[in-house]
């Protein structure tokens, strides 16, 4: 099994330097930065992981609020790999995430398959501790 280490703690990795700076004044007491990635589409503005939780900006709320959620990864039930087309071998092809929460779903378009890959690395690593 992979180490934190491994996962970032001691670099992490992000697309955009203020997405990163968000994440970083949300910290709670002994919380680290593992990953932010820039997020596609209409309600999702990025996705970081630190070593406590995931923290997701949606923008999908009425009348231009925004809302910064943060999930513990012992809440977090399952995530998924998703695509609007067959896999055909290639798993982390379709660069999207569903994240399941009780009976909510958080889902998460990224650009390129390897963010895919490494968040989805991430939580399932967090939530089969």
């Amino acid at each position: 099994m992979q180490n934190e280490m491994e996962f970032g703690v001691a670099d992490p990795v992000f697309d955009k330097k203020d997405q990163l700076k968000q994440i970083e004044e949300s910290l709670l007491d002994g919380e680290h930065i593992l990953a932010v990635y820039d997020a596609i589409g209409v309600a999702t503005g990025f996705i970081g992981m630190t070593n406590k939780r995931v923290i997701i900006m949606d923008k999908s709320f009425v009348g231009e609020r925004i809302a910064l959620t943060s999930i513990p990864y012992a809440r977090i039930s399952s995530v998924s790999v998703t695509s609007n087309r067959s896999f055909a071998g290639q798993y982390f092809s379709s660069g999207s995430l569903a994240i399941h929460v009780g009976t909510s779903i958080y889902e998460v378009e990224f650009r390129g398959d390897k963010k895919t890959h490494h968040t989805h690395q991430l939580i399932m690593h967090h939530i089969t501790l």
